[in-house]
C-alpha cells in the first residue's frame, strides 16, 4: 500500500471518543488515546476518516496535527490514521501500545 499522499499531511478534526472515555457499545473498553475523525474527509466505510491522536495525556475535543503513519486493517474496509499533535515521529511500539485496545480484534499492518 502506498500512503505517501497521506503521511506528512496536516489534518484537523473532532475527537468523539476522548482519552479515558469508554466505547459506546463496549463500556469496558477504555480509550488510552484520543480517537476521532478528520472533518470533511470520508473513508471507504462512508464515515469521516478515523484517527488515533498522539501527543497529549489530556482528553481533547478537537485536534490539529500531522499524519505520521496509517494502520491498515486487512480484514475491514477502514484505515486508521495516526496523528501526531506536534508533528514528531512516534515509535512503532508506542503506536501499537496505544491502539492495541481496539486493533487487537483486527488484523492489520502499520505503514509509514
Amino acid at each position: 500500500m502506498d500512503y505517501s499522499h497521506i503521511i506528512g499531511k496536516t489534518v484537523k478534526g473532532t475527537i468523539d471518543r476522548p482519552l479515558g472515555s469508554s466505547h459506546p457499545r463496549y463500556p469496558e473498553m477504555i480509550y488510552p488515546v484520543n480517537y476521532g475523525y478528520v472533518d470533511g474527509i470520508f473513508a471507504p466505510d462512508g464515515a469521516e476518516q478515523d484517527v488515533y491522536v498522539f501527543g497529549t495525556e489530556e482528553p481533547l475535543a478537537y485536534f490539529e496535527g500531522k499524519v505520521t503513519a496509517v494502520w491498515h486493517r486487512l480484514d475491514d474496509v477502514e484505515d486508521k490514521w495516526i496523528v501526531s499533535l506536534d508533528g514528531a515521529e512516534i515509535e512503532d511500539e508506542k503506536i501499537m501500545e496505544g491502539i492495541r485496545f481496539q486493533e487487537q480484534f483486527f488484523h492489520g499492518k502499520l505503514y509509514r
